[in-house]
């Protein structure tokens, strides 16, 4: 099921402040994470900045009737062959309407295009619907550590996707 109207585009001036306080809001509100989640998110948007390759990255603001109601970011990995998917949120109103997973899609088929073989990803395991989205595309739980984040007791977890097995109806937008 896709949203109607869904449009997933590139970043305009402003979305990745918007993106740092988003991610802060929401996850503040839901899961009572501390301002220190939001120096992690603001750190990680702007490496994305100061390093941006457009030739290996990627990042997407997903819009519904012009108002952003997620996002997503493709990096570059550690390794020349890998890249991570970074910072996929959704908002609460659109939940459920395939705007996780056509992010995912997005930030899947641009790693694919650009070459990488391979997509990793680090999330928390109380993260379950984008961690459903992960699963249903066909990423596998690599390892999982337990840590004490943003002023919670969490369960980290990294995920990764094989891109050289994956058919070619992906399109990027």
């Amino acid at each position: 099921m896709s949203a109607p109207g869904l449009r997933l585009r590139p970043p305009a001036p402003g979305d990745f402040g918007w993106v740092i306080h988003r991610q802060m809001v929401l996850y503040a509100a839901e899961y009572g994470w501390t301002q220190e989640f939001e120096g992690l998110v603001a750190g990680i948007v702007a490496d994305f900045v100061k390093g941006f390759d457009p030739a290996r990255e990627a990042a997407w603001m997903a819009e519904i009737d012009g108002r952003i109601v997620g996002s997503v970011f493709l990096v570059k990995g550690d390794e020349d062959a890998t890249a991570k998917l970074r910072l996929l949120y959704v908002e609460p109103e659109a939940r459920g309407a395939g705007v996780g997973a056509a992010l995912v899609e997005a930030c899947i088929a641009r790693a694919r295009a650009v070459g990488y073989r391979r997509l990793t990803l680090w999330t928390n395991s109380i993260l379950t619907a984008a961690r459903r989205i992960y699963e249903r595309r066909g990423f596998t739980l690599v390892e999982e550590e337990r840590h004490h984040s943003f002023g919670q007791d969490l369960v980290g977890q990294y995920w990764a996707l094989d891109l050289t097995g994956l058919g070619t109806d992906l399109e990027v937008p």
